[in-house]
């Protein structure tokens, strides 16, 4: 098939664009690199099978030649990028969804849209089931990420029932892996870079909010397998294990060996204090579980980041100083 990805270049862009080509699909990845890099994709660059567009999907675009399915990824995901970029993050999931629904709607494409556990807010249901409502602050910070999230939820079901575009829906809880970027910014990243360059481990609140942990690879089987079903629903894909901040926090310090201090912040607001899926209809419909546990994921991750980390060091030069 010929696909095309938005948000290709990304962190969950990637690992699926490597997934898609290796199963011999064509893809051609559009990105506009404000979050993504070239270098997620260094592995098939000479790969004929990977055309790379640099766009904003927020923007029109127009394609030539058959589509057979749209991914829609593209969007900040992680608070200081759309907190950074507010109001881009609202474009992409508005103006960036219809783009891409349109698109597959002119040529006849599947379509799939990378929603988010964000829309279920600060949840008061506990597992999260994609029946919930959810609990969002629409004029709060954190609400032009959930609610470009959950806009976008209703107009890919609006294509489905009025212009009858093969949708699936998917909402990803907390993902992990390489390729993550060193300020990402959510926990995972944060704790890794931070241990590893003995800095202060910083912990938002009291440490006992929690985020289950989904490793990569096994997203991308989920989002696979919803693709190829028929399921037109939204369906959540997340690793139902849960734990603490400051569990991951300290877990990340024995693993690293790092003698980096747990430092305690202020919780920022409408920070979710639960998130854990309710992967029921997963299970069911996809015949879909994750595979891989924290203590296996978090060791292929941290050597990942420990590249990244000393590749980011800056060189020591002849006329450097050490500082105390």
């Amino acid at each position: 098939m010929r696909i095309l990805i938005t948000g290709g270049a990304g962190f969950i862009g990637s690992h699926l664009t490597e997934r898609l080509i290796g199963e011999g699909h064509d893809i051609l990845c559009v990105d506009n690199l404000i979050t993504g890099t070239p270098q997620n994709l260094a592995a098939l660059k000479t790969s004929p099978r990977l055309t790379f567009l640099q766009h904003d999907i927020s923007k029109p675009l127009d394609v030539p030649g058959a589509i057979d399915t749209v991914l829609h990824l593209a969007s900040p995901a992680s608070p200081p990028d759309y907190l950074k970029y507010p109001i881009p993050t609202l474009k992409v999931g508005s103006l960036g969804t219809l783009n891409s629904l349109g698109l597959a709607k002119a040529k006849g494409a599947k379509f799939l849209l990378a929603s988010t556990s964000e829309v279920y807010g600060d949840p008061q249901i506990h597992p999260q089931p994609e029946s919930y409502w959810g609990h969002v602050n629409p004029v709060g910070p954190r609400g032009v990420y959930d609610e470009a999230k959950r806009f976008a939820e209703a107009l890919t079901m609006a294509y489905h029932r009025e212009h009858g575009v093969d949708t699936r829906i998917m909402r990803i809880f907390n993902t992990y892996g390489p390729r993550m970027r060193l300020n990402d910014g959510r926990a995972m990243p944060n704790f890794l870079t931070q241990a590893l360059r003995g800095e202060p481990i910083t912990v938002y609140g009291d440490g006992s909010h929690t985020r289950s942990f989904c490793y990569v690879d096994d997203l991308v089987e989920g989002l696979v397998r919803l693709l190829q079903s028929d399921y037109t629903d939204p369906v959540n894909l997340g690793n139902p294990e849960e734990f603490t901040v400051l569990q991951l926090a300290k877990e990340i310090l024995k693993l690293t060996k790092s003698a980096s201090k747990i430092e305690f912040r202020p919780l920022p607001q409408d920070d979710p204090k639960q998130r854990c899926p309710d992967i029921s209809v997963a299970k069911r419909v996809l015949k879909w579980t994750p595979a891989v546990k924290l203590e296996q994921g978090l060791p292929k991750t941290a050597e990942w980041f420990a590249s990244a980390v000393k590749a980011s060091a800056p060189a020591a030069g002849p006329g450097a100083r050490r500082h105390a």
